[in-house]
Order: C-alpha cells, then sequence, then structure tokens
C-alpha cells in the first residue's frame, strides 16, 4: 500500500449495512451471536435475544429468555426519528410503566435536545433509510 495525503474531498458520505453484515459483526467480534440476531425489514430494525437468568434468580433461575424487540428508524424534518416500538418477554409484551415509559417515543426528539448520545446522533445525520434486509445512514459534513 502506496502512502497518499489525507482528503475527504469527494468522499462517500454513506454507511450501508445489510442483515447478514450486522449478524456477521456480532458473530465475529462477541459472543452475541449465539444469543442475538437482527432483523431489518421497511422502516424498522428488530432484534431477538437470548438471555440467560442467573441461577440465584428467584423463580426464573437457570433460565433463558427470550426477549424481541422492535425500533422505528426512519428520517423526517431534517432529523433522525426512533421509535421504541415494544419489547417482550417470552411472547408477554413488557407494559410501557416498565420500559420508563419509552415506548413510542420518538428517543431524538424527546432527548437529542440535551447533551449526550442522541444529541451527537442526531447532529452527525443527515438520512436514515431502513428497507428490507438493509440499513443506510448518510452522514452529514
Amino acid at each position: 500500500m502506496d502512502p497518499e495525503p489525507y482528503s475527504e474531498k469527494d468522499g462517500k458520505r454513506e454507511i450501508g449495512f445489510t442483515e447478514r453484515e450486522l449478524n456477521g459483526l456480532l458473530a465475529k467480534n462477541t459472543d452475541l451471536a449465539k444469543k442475538l440476531a437482527i432483523e431489518l425489514s421497511d422502516d424498522l430494525i428488530s432484534a431477538k435475544l437470548l438471555l440467560p437468568v442467573d441461577e440465584d434468580f428467584p423463580i426464573l433461575g437457570g433460565k433463558i429468555l427470550r426477549l424481541r424487540s422492535g425500533m422505528a428508524f426512519t428520517y423526517n424534518k431534517g432529523k433522525p426519528v426512533v421509535i421504541l416500538k415494544g419489547i417482550t418477554i417470552m411472547g408477554v409484551p413488557i407494559p410501557n410503566a416498565w420500559m420508563g415509559g419509552i415506548k413510542n417515543v420518538d428517543l431524538v426528539e424527546k432527548f437529542g435536545t440535551e447533551k449526550g448520545f442522541w444529541k451527537i446522533f442526531s447532529d452527525g445525520v443527515e438520512d436514515i433509510k431502513v428497507e428490507e434486509g438493509l440499513l443506510k445512514i448518510k452522514l452529514k459534513e
């Protein structure tokens, strides 16, 4: 490889991941591949997680819980929109109160004005598109 001067001129500002690539990243870099699977569909990122419960935990000790979640992921009116659609445990939907009241709330709108992750994330994104099997994020300059 030959050295060359750094330049952002004509640089591509779009990141794309297929569902297979996202799950492959989990498989290569963590032990999550056996416990977590991600699915991409139109404007929705879904996840399945197998969560082992500590042996000392009452009633469920030593069991494996099956969790599923869905998060709407779009771009609207000049900002990302990220909405937790819900979480189920063993097929039973968790009440919104147990999730801190954030179910069906735009997390970027609610927390994006404060310092922290959602503000930084929102400030750096120009567009987001989730479609069947593909996640595309266009970055700002």
